[in-house]
């Protein structure tokens, strides 16, 4: 029982899109780094320029405001949404770049000629090389053919 669960395990851990998802999640997390650090040092001070919410501290987007005491930093939310949308437009990217790949090497399939056609006259389906209708026994002639 155990051994059998163990196989089974090991067939699906090893798996080839198993092990993909795993690198592309790494990757990912990897990638989530370099566009924070791109938003943090690049955008988010070219929006603070734009809008004036430069503070000693460091750069803040947007700023923050306070309602009866409780700060909102819709700053850190915009930057939440550029980091999002940055990550979106390049996953999109490698996506329609792997599906390009992966056409690459295949084949187009030719539309296949039909095996059956209808008879001018009883309507009922009959092979295309057909000379005679079997239902109704009509002749057929060449330009009934085409």
């Amino acid at each position: 029982m155990l051994k059998k669960f163990i196989h089974e395990f090991k067939e699906f851990a090893l798996k080839g899109n198993v092990m993909d998802l795993a690198v592309g999640v790494i990757i990912g997390a990897a990638f989530q780094s370099i566009v924070t650090a791109l938003t943090s040092s690049f955008i988010n001070p070219l929006i603070a320029v734009c809008t004036g919410g430069a503070n000693g501290e460091g750069v803040t987007v947007g700023g923050t405001f306070v309602v009866r005491g409780v700060t909102f930093d819709y700053g850190a939310f915009i930057t939440a949404v550029i980091n999002f949308l940055i990550m979106a437009f390049v996953l999109f990217l490698m996506v329609k770049a792997m599906n390009k790949m992966m056409s690459l090497g295949k084949k187009k399939e030719e539309p296949k000629a039909p095996t059956t056609k209808e008879c001018p006259y009883c309507f009922s389906k009959i092979s295309v090389k057909a000379t005679r209708c079997p239902c109704c026994t009509t002749v057929l002639t060449e330009a009934e053919k085409e």
